[in-house]
């Protein structure tokens, strides 16, 4: 299987690298270990925008975090995947740390960041009355947004796969090899896959991918982050993200308003060494309540519906690594962290550039076609819409998540669309991600993915591999009794 690109890693970034490339006449593939794009770092992102001045002057990640950041509104506007600029407030609990907040104001002024102005403690409350009186002032930033990570991901492939790009999830490389008169061969269980070009963006183990070629001797070190959601019934208790004046390591403990109106709290960022370990913690948990308290009062351990951990990959030198390798023909896309998802649209575009310069003849695809379908949102419509959709097709009728209000018709698109677990139809719907956090809608969703897939139930897994809700029941042995 010969391709001009075959992109590894399915992340966020991988998949804008496709949409990108999908622009040209290319044949292109992208290789994915999980099951579905977006199941590794990029669903347990914390899904913000950044506002564009936050990266270090002189850093890749200062330069594609306000490139990537002027990029989404043209990309939500063709992808139709939830996004909101709802602005973000920078706080500063002691008069010591306006001088950060200037310091902010001022490289994001250089940057060319608009609408940056410093609020004082009175215009704070005025704007979030439920911010503690103990912040002093606030670096406010109305160009940073939210969306729903996850979506973007779904959306940008779903695009790039209808302009002519192969994806093949479930994939993971064991090999590569640089072959003699140019190109790789790219080893994986299924098949052979021969590429003139690679673009590593494996996230968490693209060390490894790069180790495989030759092609770099980087060493992820993961970042775990703890997050929590809270009940959608403090909805609206802040409308902009907020952030505590950052460290060195981390920009903080925030305060996140998401796309969807549920608040998400956290993340902690504590270096680990197991690029699969994502438990939460007790200790976690009391450090991220402890420090959103401070500026947000209101919040408390009783409003938690769900916690979860993601993994940064950081490596030396906590910049992006974009760049051609030694291995000719072996572009690298390392150490990709926050704010890796603002940047992703600027990165992609970054990727074709280094390709054309490497040699890769890019001639325009003028079929392109830059938007997908739009997607029904049942519970966001007028009641005279949802009763004239169910009267249409009664599946909209059916409600298979009480909490989300998400119809049983949401769930079959989706099946349609790609999902083929539980967490792909969450992720696509928000079915399993209200209040029960699935306790009553897991079963319909699983029946529609059996019927819809033509599989048995106890081939229905939460996020694939072995992850099985129900088995076979096994024959009792005689000496057991009872019936089988």
């Amino acid at each position: 299987m010969r391709y001009d690109v075959a992109i590894i890693g399915g992340g966020v970034v991988g998949c804008a690298i496709a949409r990108a490339l999908s622009r040209f006449r290319l044949r292109t593939i992208l290789l994915e270990k999980e099951c579905e794009v977006g199941f590794g770092t990029s669903k347990s992102n914390s899904g913000i925008i950044h506002a564009g001045h936050n990266g270090a002057t002189g850093t890749l990640k200062g330069e594609l975090e306000w490139a990537g950041n002027r990029l989404w509104d043209k990309l939500h506007d063709e992808l139709d995947f939830g996004f909101h600029r709802n602005g973000e407030l920078m706080v500063a609990m002691s008069p010591e740390q306006v001088s950060r907040l200037e310091h902010f104001l001022e490289q994001g002024r250089k940057r060319g960041v608009t609408g940056l102005e410093i609020w004082d403690g009175d215009r704070v409350r005025r704007e979030e009355p439920a911010l503690s009186t103990e912040i002093v002032a606030a670096l406010a930033a109305p160009t940073a947004g939210v969306v729903n990570p996850y979506e973007v991901c779904f959306s940008l492939i779903e695009n790039a796969c209808l302009n002519g790009v192969e994806l093949a999830v479930g994939m993971p490389v064991r090999a590569i090899r640089p072959m003699a008169g140019g190109g790789f061969d790219i080893v994986t269980p299924e098949r052979l896959v021969h590429a003139r070009y690679i673009v590593n963006s494996a996230g968490l183990f693209s060390d490894e991918i790069a180790r495989m070629a030759g092609a770099g001797d980087y060493t992820i070190r993961p970042r775990k982050g703890e997050e929590y959601l809270l009940d959608k019934r403090l909805k609206g208790l802040v409308t902009r993200t907020i952030f505590p004046c950052p460290t060195p390591q981390s920009k903080g403990i925030l305060v996140i308003p998401t796309y969807d109106g549920t608040l998400m709290i956290g993340p902690t960022a504590g270096f680990i060494d197991d690029k699969n370990e994502r438990s939460t913690t007790a200790a976690g948990a009391e450090e991220i309540f402890a420090a959103v308290r401070r500026f947000c009062p209101g919040i408390s351990e009783r409003d938690c519906i769900a916690e979860f951990a993601g993994l940064r990959a950081t490596i030396e030198g906590d910049d992006f690594v974009i760049a051609p390798s030694k291995q000719k023909g072996f572009i690298n896309c390392v150490g990709i962290q926050s704010p890796g998802l603002t940047a992703a649209p600027a990165i992609a575009e970054r990727i074709v550039a280094i390709l054309r310069d490497e040699g890769l003849e890019m001639i325009e695809n003028d079929r392109f076609q830059p938007r997908v379908g739009k997607r029904v949102r049942f519970a966001t419509l007028s009641l005279e819409d949802q009763v004239r959709l169910a009267a249409e097709d009664h599946r909209f009728g059916r409600i298979g998540c009480r909490c989300e209000q998400i119809s049983e018709r949401e769930i079959i698109d989706a099946i349609h669309a790609g999902a083929r677990t539980l967490d792909g139809i969450k992720f696509r719907t928000r079915a399993g991600m209200g209040r029960c956090q699935g306790g009553f809608c897991s079963w319909r969703s699983m029946q529609l993915l059996s019927s819809e897939l033509g599989i048995p139930m106890t081939a229905v897994t939460k996020r694939g591999g072995n992850t099985w809700i129900v088995c076979e029941r096994k024959a009792k042995s005689a000496n057991e009794g009872g019936d089988a």
